[in-house]
């Protein structure tokens, strides 16, 4: 039995894991990895203390900080089921058992959203990816396309522009959205062509991504790309969280105190209804969440 039970490691579950420590609890941390989104993301300038670090350096420096405490931590285990059981306990389930305990932090992040086209299934790892960060260096030299308008595919364009020969940028929007700072360094780069007012309508290839159809204005194009990185947004990891009330966006809805409807289960990080996913911002509602669940398991 654990006073609590942390679901992710991302920026929210890793620094309400150091406070849950440092607090004394008897918890667990489940995650199907660490750093979430962090460490998939390129250069961090915002974040307060670093004026700049990159996204797997920080989820880095996350994880050693939370390393430095005693307690218990499932890797590679996915959370499939929420229960809640006599006395206000609850029964988590994954793949490999089940676990007991008295509150929830669902930390568990978003999810890359996918094209829904002709060709994205039969490609994916083979050109198609969602993580510049990861992927990109296989693709120095090579003539890319990155699906997107917003920051992260910004950010993805800012990592290829440095090794790829060329780099299309579809937006779907009549213009690209994002940091302004950013946008200036993209759009300015003689690397990246951006297409606005289009979409992708299909990838082909043979054993690997050759190219891309796109649509723009009523009008379609074939444009031959070797790479295809997927940056039109991302869903929450909410699906083993049937109970619990959510937008029409599926993010949980939590109030100021990190609380969802159901008492004991909070909710911290990208995965919640809290505007702007910024790293900043999902480490500490990290931190609020796990200190909610100290008063609460104080008062019960």
């Amino acid at each position: 039995m654990f006073d609590l039970i942390i679901i992710g490691a991302g920026p929210a579950g890793i620094t309400a894991s150091v406070y849950a420590a440092r607090q004394k609890m008897k918890f667990l941390v489940i995650t199907r990895d660490i750093g979430g989104q962090a460490a998939l993301s390129g250069d961090v300038e915002n974040y307060t203390g670093y004026q700049f670090i990159s996204g797997p350096e920080l989820a880095a420096k996350f994880e050693e900080h939370m390393r430095k405490f005693d307690f218990e931590l499932k890797e590679n285990e996915e959370v499939l089921s929420i229960n809640m059981g006599d006395e206000g306990l609850f029964t988590v389930g994954t793949g490999k058992g089940e676990y007991e305990t008295r509150s929830l932090i669902i930390a568990s992040g978003k999810k890359s959203k996918e094209l829904n086209v002709p060709g994205e299934k039969e490609f994916k790892n083979k050109g198609i990816t969602y993580c510049a960060t990861c992927d990109g260096p296989l693709f120095a030299g090579k003539d890319v396309a990155v699906i997107g308008g917003g920051n992260s595919a910004l950010d993805a364009a800012m990592q290829l522009m440095k090794i790829a020969r060329r780099v299309y940028i579809i937006n779907i929007a009549a213009g690209i959205r994002g940091d302004a700072v950013v946008q200036g360094k993209v759009i300015n780069s003689e690397t990246v062509t951006v297409l606005n007012n289009a979409q992708v309508t299909a990838v082909f290839g043979d054993k690997m991504v050759s190219g891309i159809k796109v649509r723009q204005d009523d009008k379609e194009e074939t444009l031959s790309v070797q790479g295809v990185f997927v940056e039109i947004g991302l869903i929450p990891n909410t699906e083993f969280a049937k109970d619990l009330e959510k937008n029409t966006m599926g993010e949980i809805k939590v109030n100021c105190r990190n609380e969802t409807n159901i008492p004991g289960i909070f909710a911290a990080g990208d995965v919640t209804d809290v505007p702007e996913k910024q790293i900043i911002i999902a480490a500490g509602e990290g931190a609020k969440a796990a200190l909610s669940v100290f008063r609460y398991l104080a008062s019960v």
